[in-house]
């Protein structure tokens, strides 16, 4: 699935943010159309990451602030079923809790923080969200690690 990049601005006006913000938002909605179940599994949480309207409004809101982000987006079927998992020492999954002054995050028990690698772009960083009382995982955000 490909939207013409040659299109996204690499500027940082206000201007040039919001044509990315746009591309972001359009870019979902071609990726909803061809994924209709919204959801992916992921080979190191070895469960589905869903996206919801959340995952559209957060990943728009901080991914169109760099080009680089932007253009992150675009691999995202690839960064959710590829995306690992941070562990510790002992081979731990390590989960952060949820920001408390942060509104988007309240719906969440616990947090993941996971990179990806892609060859030739670099490592991007996907943020996954475990809501209250269902367990499902949901992407949060997505960016460009610089």
């Amino acid at each position: 699935m490909e939207l013409e990049k040659q299109n996204i601005p690499t500027g940082d006006t206000k201007e040039d943010k919001k044509k990315r913000k746009q591309y972001i938002i359009d870019f979902y909605g071609k990726w909803v159309a061809a994924n209709p179940e919204k959801q992916i599994y992921n080979k190191s949480l070895q469960t589905l990451i869903v996206v919801r309207f959340l995952s559209i409004e957060e990943t728009a809101q901080h991914a169109s602030t760099t080009y680089k982000s932007t253009i992150a987006i675009t691999f995202l079927s690839e960064i959710l079923e590829n995306a690992i998992v941070k562990k510790d020492k002992k081979g731990m999954i390590i989960t952060e809790n949820p920001k408390p002054n942060v509104k988007n995050q309240s719906r969440f028990s616990k947090i993941f923080i996971m990179e990806y690698k892609k060859t030739d772009f670099g490592k991007v960083k996907l943020t996954v969200g475990e809501l209250r009382g269902s367990g499902q995982k949901v992407q949060y955000c997505i960016t460009a690690i610089e």
